[in-house]
Order: C-alpha cells, then structure tokens, then sequence
C-alpha cells in the first residue's frame, strides 16, 4: 500500500491508473474465544468452534441410500439465521458438565466469545510458496506514451523508494520482465548463429580475415536498422525486431560471400589486388542489387499493411484495397527492420567490404615480415593446419 500511495503522489506520465490485485480491505468479524471463561463453563473451544462451523458450513449427520444411488444428510442453520451475527451469537451450546455432576448446560456462544470486527485480504497469492501483491497499470499509449519509456521511469522511482519493509522485495514484472526475456533469447540466438556462420567461412575460405570482414558487415546492417528507426521516429519492438536482425544476417552474409569469393577468383587468375576487387564490385553488383530488391519489395507490402480481398477481386471485380489493421501492427517492426538493414547494407557490400578486403591483403605481407610463418589474417591469427 505504501509503494502504491508513493507512485500515486509522483503521478508518473502515462501511467493511467495504478491497481492492485488484492482488496486490503475485506471486512471480517473476528471472534476470539474468552478461554477463562470457557474453562469456567466447562466447555472446550473445541466444542465452540464445531457450533460454529455447523452452523454455517454444515455438518454431515447420516447417509440415505435409495437404489444405487446414496444421498448424504447435511445438518445447517437456515439461510436467514446464516446470515445474521445476532442469531449465531444467540445459539446455545448443549453439553453435559461431568464435573457438575452430568448436569445438562445450556451457554450462549456470545457469552463465550468476543465479537471484533475488522479486515482482512480478500484473498492471499502466492508465487514460489512466498506471497505476492501485484501492482498493473494501463499505459496511456494514445497520448504518446510507450510501455518501455514509462516502465524505465518507474524504475528510477522504485529504486529511491524508502518505505520496504523488512522481508519484502519488489520486482518489474509484465511486459518489461518479458521483453527481457526475449532480449536475452534473441541475443543468445544471434551469437550462436554468428559464431556457427564464422565457423563455416573459416572452413570454406581457410581464412579468418574474409569471415571477419563478412561478419562486419552484419554490423553494418544493425547500426542501418537503428538508423533507420531513428530517422523515422518508429517504436522498436524488442522480439521482431530481434528476429528481423536475426534473419537479416543471413541475407547480408550471402552478399558478402559473392564479392569476396569473386574477388580471390579473379586473384587466382592473375589479376591484381586492387583491380580484382574493383571488378568484383563491379561484376557482383547486379546479384547483390537484385538480392536486396527483392527482399525489400516483399516486405514493403507488409510492412505498410497492404491489404487486398482475393475473393471479391475473382467473384464481384472489387479487391477492396485498404492499409492498414491489425496485422500491420505485428509484422511492421520485422518488416522494416529487414527493409532498413537492406538498403544499408547494400552500400556497405560496395564499398566497406572491398576496402577492408583490400586492407587485409596489403597487411598480410607486414604482418609475415613482422611476427614470421605464413600468416593469412591481418589480425594475426595464424591457421589452424596448413
């Protein structure tokens, strides 16, 4: 209740209202058994709590059978003396007091018990066998707020909170804890996937330069996915976003591959370094470009929510065209992740992966004269077997 009232006086913007999962304030009438006076009457609390129950709840006193069927017999006070504090406070408790001789009593239960009322939980959650209190708000996201921005600001204000009692932790669950989550999933399945596509290239060019330098330009693809999203002023969704990043590395990879795998052979033919390298952009320029517009054409339809209704366009000449809907919604960040990375990384495949291959190549020859052996990584990393 604390934590509630101190975020509630701080009036974080676009939290719309904060609620709590737990009613602190269930009324309840407590009735505590007067022990003293119980063992003055000769009765047990025992028998006290029994009435009690039996009033209320019910008490199973005999079975009948008919048939094959068996119907049980429950013993209760009516509906209206149920439901009424007086009628229960004035049943009598019938017992036989052996010490007064087997005398028969008959005691009142409110002159054996205290009436207090008070509160309660309405109802207690737990999680983990600890018990848990959970604090949701809506987010104001047609006034410009996001969940991720307002998520960051009430952390700020948890952490300077003063009022935690002892025993108690606070925790940011909901969709902050499961973007992290999946932050965390994607980023684990992204540097698997890199470090198996360097694995492969090691094999395949018996280089560590060339993966590298093709590796680099994932990067380059990132940082134009960023951009991209920062220029157009686009929400970044943690989970498309990642497995647009995720599938954009293998599109850009497979660039990468066709101008340095065409460079070494052009190199292998006699040509010179420099000039393998200007022909090989040259030369790849057309798949590359065919490649990322290809991609990026399939992906704008979806990424602007086209729309079209095949079965009207066939039976009534109407495709009934519209942008937009809830579809658009889920894919857009996907979409124009990989559209954005795309086109970055299509500048890059022409110029940054040439240059750094050709860098590569004009520092094998210093580095061997330097560190000696035969070298094939500008960053001296020598092969495995050779």
């Amino acid at each position: 209740t604390s934590l509630k009232n101190y975020l509630d006086s701080i009036q974080v913007p676009g939290v719309e209202e904060l609620k709590m999962d737990v009613d602190l304030k269930n009324p309840e009438i407590t009735l505590t058994i007067d022990r003293q006076r119980a063992l003055i009457e000769g009765v047990s609390t025992a028998q006290i709590g029994m009435e009690i129950r039996t009033a209320l709840f019910g008490r199973e006193v005999s079975k009948v059978k008919e048939g094959k069927e068996e119907y049980k017999i429950q013993l209760r006070n009516n509906e209206i003396q149920r439901k009424s504090l007086t009628d229960l406070l004035n049943m009598r408790i019938s017992f036989r007091d052996m010490a007064a001789g087997g005398a028969v009593k008959n005691i009142p239960i409110s002159a054996l018990v205290k009436v207090e009322p008070t509160s309660t939980l309405g109802s207690v959650k737990r999680k983990n066998q600890k018990r848990l209190i959970t604090l949701r708000s809506n987010v104001l996201t047609t006034e410009g707020f996001n969940a991720t921005a307002v998520n960051q600001v009430l952390a700020k204000h948890i952490a300077d909170f003063k009022g935690l009692p002892d025993g108690v932790t606070i925790k940011q669950t909901g969709e902050g804890e499961q973007q992290a989550e999946t932050g965390a999933f994607l980023s684990s399945a992204l540097l698997i996937a890199l470090a198996l596509i360097l694995l492969i290239l090691v094999l395949q060019f018996n280089s560590v330069s060339k993966p590298v330098i093709i590796l680099t330009e994932i990067i380059f693809s990132v940082i134009g996915v960023f951009l991209g999203f920062s220029i157009t002023g686009m929400e970044v969704s943690i989970l498309m976003t990642g497995l647009g990043i995720v599938g954009l590395a293998g599109i850009v990879v497979k660039n990468g591959i066709l101008v340095i795998e065409f460079a070494d052979e052009l190199r292998s033919r006699g040509m010179k370094t420099k000039e393998a390298v200007i022909q090989a952009g040259k030369t790849r320029i057309i798949p590359v470009l065919l490649t990322a517009l290809a991609a990026i054409l399939a992906f704008i339809p979806i990424a602007v929510g086209f729309n079209i209704n095949f079965i009207t366009l066939f039976s009534e000449l109407n495709p009934r065209i519209f942008f937009g809907g809830d579809n658009v919604v889920f894919w857009k960040p996907l979409s124009w992740t990989i559209i954005f990375g795309l086109t970055f990384a299509f500048f890059m495949t022409l110029i940054i992966v040439p240059a750094m291959y050709l860098i590569a190549e004009r520092l094998r020859r210093p580095m061997r004269r330097m560190f000696g052996g035969k070298w094939i990584s500008f960053m001296g990393i020598p092969p495995l077997t050779i």
